[in-house]
């Protein structure tokens, strides 16, 4: 059994686990016993959020201190005692600390840059709702977090309200999927997926579940990397009876791959939930093909398979953190062929306006002739693919599927159907948003979209009658008011 906190040297990332300090090591937390540092909402309710807090953990920088004077003025500030405990004191490039501490930087807004950059709420059909995909949709279930990325995409929306969708909402965005039989993919996200409890978790899995054309369910989560402890015996359990259930977490460097996040992933993977990861290229963080090698590594050691590196978005205040694309095709140049194949991710940019993901990865296809393919390895080797010889039967029913495939969206109506050119016009994910009204559509943009914020009745509706809320009654739960944890009693530091 890993001891929560405390380094083992035999587990993965043995270099990085080595300069950890041990909680108790540090005055803030000298007097905190393991049953409280082990309590995932102990954690919660005692994140730090002031300058004060933070300057008892590092020694803070002048481009720190004007980040966190300044964080919650547009994006809160919040970081688990936990991760807390990974951040180097002395070093402001320490790759912890720069994802969880503001800096003055974050001031810098580009003009590029938008409130909602992928234009989420455009593709908006209900409240909590992005149908984008034909066959999936994204389910904002909640906008709180355990601690607040400073890279997040999500800064429109993430931390506004501080709890949970509202039942009558979540309720609205349930039937909207039992009503659309295309959706066999649900993506619960927010917000963090995991900072809901359990009972409320299991009463949104349980229903959506229960619908027939709603294959697999996943959850969005960094829960596993900032706050471990929330990944309990008695989640896994409920996971368990959900099957099957996906979840993708969020580890952007080997730092971050602790026993005790090695812990948490296995009780995941052992209770049958398979594990993704999904990394930020992030620049002088992680925009390095040695560091990105080391970090699908020690994911894979722990059972978390890479699945996407996403180009950081144009979120306001981010381009810090920006690094160009050229650098994320080179990285993954250097992965491909250079190590295990499903230890490469594939590089997504989520194009801005809502277009969805476009995968990028480098030229392998060199030339074409008609019977010849002219390919390029890893190594630069050339070679050629002479291609098979066979009648055309474009012409023809698939043998397989019996279709002619001109029923295929997008590219397929070029590829298969008497259509010679794609004009611009208006997505069929913008008329699912707007009910299939076409004439209402022009200029749609996130100004325009159905709001995710509660109405007052809404609120109302799911105000909790005691510290943790029922699926019957309340539908979420208050993080000021957690109980107390092994006799201490809970932070009543509010969030500044």
């Amino acid at each position: 059994m890993v001891r929560w906190g405390r380094p083992d040297r035999s587990t993965p990332n043995r270099e990085e686990n080595a300069a950890m300090r041990h909680y108790q090591e540090m005055p803030l937390w000298r007097d905190v016993v393991p049953e409280q540092w082990n309590n995932w909402k102990w954690q919660l309710s005692h994140r730090l959020r002031t300058l004060e807090d933070i300057a008892q953990v590092v020694d803070l920088t002048s481009e720190e201190r004007d980040g966190i004077l300044h964080a919650t003025s547009d994006f809160p500030l919040s970081i688990t005692p936990y991760y807390a405990s990974l951040m180097d004191p002395g070093n402001p490039n320490c790759p912890v600390r720069r994802l969880a501490v503001p800096t003055s930087h974050e001031l810098n807004i580009a003009a590029e840059e938008r409130d909602d950059p992928l234009d989420e709420q455009a593709d908006a059909p209900v409240p909590l709702i992005t149908h984008r995909y034909p066959d999936r949709v994204l389910f904002l279930i909640t906008d709180m977090c355990s601690m607040y990325c400073r890279h997040c995409t999500r800064r429109h929306f993430t931390g506004e309200f501080g709890h949970a969708a509202p039942k009558p909402q979540i309720d609205r965005a349930i039937a909207y999927i039992r009503d659309t039989p295309e959706v066999r993919d649900v993506l619960l996200s927010g917000g963090d997926a995991l900072l809901v409890g359990d009972d409320w978790l299991e009463y949104i899995i349980s229903r959506l579940r229960a619908i027939e054309h709603v294959e697999i369910i996943r959850l969005g989560t960094r829960m596993p990397v900032v706050c471990p402890q929330r990944v309990t015996p008695e989640l896994c359990a409920m996971l368990r009876r959900y099957h099957p259930i996906y979840m993708n977490t969020h580890f952007n460097h080997p730092k971050e791959i602790t026993p005790v996040a090695a812990q948490a992933c296995g009780r995941l993977a052992d209770a049958g939930v398979p594990l993704g990861n999904q990394v930020v290229l992030l620049r002088d963080l992680n925009d390095c093909p040695v560091v990105m090698k080391k970090l699908m590594h020690e994911c894979l050691r722990i059972r978390v398979r890479p699945y996407y590196v996403y180009q950081c978005d144009l979120s306001p205040g981010l381009s810090h953190f920006r690094t160009s694309i050229r650098r994320g095709i080179e990285i993954i140049e250097m992965l491909r062929g250079h190590t295990t194949g499903f230890a490469v991710p594939t590089f997504v940019v989520d194009a801005p306006g809502g277009g969805g993901k476009i995968p990028l990865m480098p030229n392998y296809v060199l030339s074409m002739t008609e019977d010849k393919v002219i390919l390029r390895n890893y190594e630069g080797v050339i070679c050629a693919y002479t291609e098979p010889q066979y009648p055309r039967r474009d012409d023809h029913p698939c043998p397989l599927c019996a279709t002619d495939h001109s029923q295929l969206g997008g590219l397929g109506r070029l590829m298969y159907g008497d259509e010679s050119a794609l004009e611009p016009a208006v997505p069929e994910r913008r008329r699912r948003a707007h009910g299939g009204h076409s004439h209402a559509l022009e200029g749609v943009g996130a100004r325009h979209a159905q709001p995710v914020s509660p109405s007052p009745a809404d609120t109302e509706a799911a105000q909790p009658a005691g510290p943790v809320a029922s699926p019957a009654g309340a539908a979420f739960i208050s993080l000021d008011s957690l109980p107390p944890v092994g006799g201490v009693p809970a932070s009543t530091r509010q969030a500044p």
